[in-house]
């Protein structure tokens, strides 16, 4: 069964501590023990983390893609999209959205990241209640 980790920013978080700079380095943790991780992120929230993926570490990147896409080996270590990502990738999937990808249990772990806004917190406590009521196994990581 899926595990399911809430990454909990402070109220104040600013951009050097906020959802996209959590989740790059989520995926650089990820990736550097060898999974293969695909972030759920919608919109301008995938335009932002594609940019900061390029620039996160100092004197490299994180590999990653856009999907969908034209995937060629040797597969990228991240993959981002808003669409359900190919079979390769069910290892651990990040949430940037708002709401819970239909295609979510399919992964080992989910790791939602709950951002300091009043309206994101709240629907983080939607999404936690959801994977409550059936039954998934929830960790808490107060950041």
């Amino acid at each position: 069964m899926t595990r399911v980790d809430f990454y909990i920013l402070p109220e104040n978080a600013g951009p050097a501590t906020g959802a996209v700079i959590t989740a790059c380095k989520l995926c650089d943790k990820a990736s550097g023990s060898g999974s293969r991780v695909y972030v759920f992120a919608p919109g301008a929230t995938a335009d932002a983390l594609d940019s900061a993926l390029w620039s996160f570490r100092q004197g490299s990147f994180i590999g990653h893609e856009r999907w969908p896409a034209a995937l060629e080996p040797p597969l990228p270590a991240v993959l981002i999209g808003d669409t359900e990502p190919p079979p390769e990738y069910a290892q651990i999937m990040i949430n940037l959205g708002a709401d819970i990808p239909p295609f979510f249990s399919r992964f080992e772990r989910v790791l939602e990241i709950v951002d300091g806004d009043a309206e994101q917190r709240a629907k983080s406590r939607s999404r936690f209640k959801f994977y409550r009521d059936r039954g998934y196994e929830l960790t808490t990581h107060n950041l």
